[in-house]
């Protein structure tokens, strides 16, 4: 039997006033996971995987030019076969990393969603919800429809023994925001009066792409995700104290929310410059008010529409 792999001390460590703690480690997430201790221990809560996309994005542009450290991820060299192994390899690490309790998102586009819904049943695990984050600054083009979503993958080691708080992200139902239906304050399902659970498809405030003029956005990151968004799910997939890993470290948004919300995170980055930043972020907190959303409607339109039919329109009833 192959000798287990000696774990490493994180290349950055900080603990916050909230007693959370972040961890990065700098390096290929497939040769960093196996040497981290709580992924040895598979003792990780959940996972949240936003990956490169093979989309030859720059995802290092915080890197310092002309030093030993400059190490550039090639977001465009690989075949579609070496993109899928990778892919697999990088799943089946956090797979690993797991509680028999511990769930996995991954954010990706079309083009590898459906390979990594069968990949992740293949391991076992169990497709609890297909998400779509929809946003509406799409890259423009003329020769086919502009993408404007995203997916947002959603599995379960064991779909009866999960973690699952639906109170912190109720929204406000168009029934009650759009529709004044009397029938949403009589609920009979167990939730308050008015609120439900988010649909599949996700919009609303905050929820959209991080664009320039955001105040969320951080300098030379164009491939940021919203602090709302990560809420949603390490606030309705996870507790606090529990353990929180993303193996694309990034700008740093999963590692920034987890620890606000008394969460322990864990991760790898491939560039040392945009790991630093990140624990210069995590410091500084979110932007937003976290749970500012909650009860808050998404509705497309709030205009509120009555329940009755106007008048129909005739000469004796037209004014003068």
């Amino acid at each position: 039997m192959p000798k287990p792999t000696p774990p490493i001390k994180p290349s950055h460590s900080q603990t916050l006033p909230n007693g959370s703690t972040a961890k990065v480690w700098i390096g290929d997430c497939r040769t960093q996971l196996p040497k981290i201790p709580e992924v040895q221990s598979n003792s990780v809560d959940l996972v949240f995987a936003d990956p490169p996309f093979n989309w030859n994005r720059d995802y290092n542009k915080h890197e310092t030019p002309n030093t030993k450290s400059n190490k550039v991820w090639d977001d465009s060299a690989m075949t579609a076969d070496e993109y899928k192994s990778f892919t697999y390899d990088w799943l089946d690490l956090c797979i690993e990393s797991l509680k028999p309790s511990g769930a996995i998102w991954v954010n990706i586009p079309d083009d590898w969603a459906a390979e990594i819904v069968v990949h992740l049943k293949t391991r076992k695990l169990t497709m609890i919800n297909w998400c779509i984050w929809h946003y509406r600054f799409g890259q423009n083009t003329k020769s086919r429809f502009i993408n404007s979503k995203v997916h947002a993958l959603y599995f379960a080691k064991d779909p009866n023994n999960r973690t699952w708080n639906p109170d912190p992200i109720l929204e406000e139902s168009d029934r009650r925001a759009v529709y004044s239906d009397s029938r949403t304050e009589n609920k009979r399902d167990g939730m308050p009066a008015g609120l439900r659970l988010p649909m599949d498809v996700w919009y609303g405030k905050h929820l959209g792409r991080i664009q320039g003029n955001n105040k969320e956005r951080r300098p030379q990151h164009d491939n940021q995700l919203p602090e709302t968004y990560l809420h949603r799910v390490i606030a309705s997939t996870s507790n606090e104290g529990d353990t929180i890993l993303d193996p694309f470290l990034g700008s740093g948004t999963t590692a920034v929310v987890a620890t606000a919300m008394n969460r322990n995170f864990i991760g790898t980055e491939y560039s040392k410059d945009n790991a630093k930043a990140a624990m210069q972020r995590i410091k500084l907190g979110p932007i937003r008010d976290l749970d500012a959303a909650r009860g808050t409607s998404t509705a497309i339109s709030t205009r509120p529409r009555s329940r009755r039919k106007p008048p129909i329109s005739t000469p004796e009833n037209q004014p003068t």
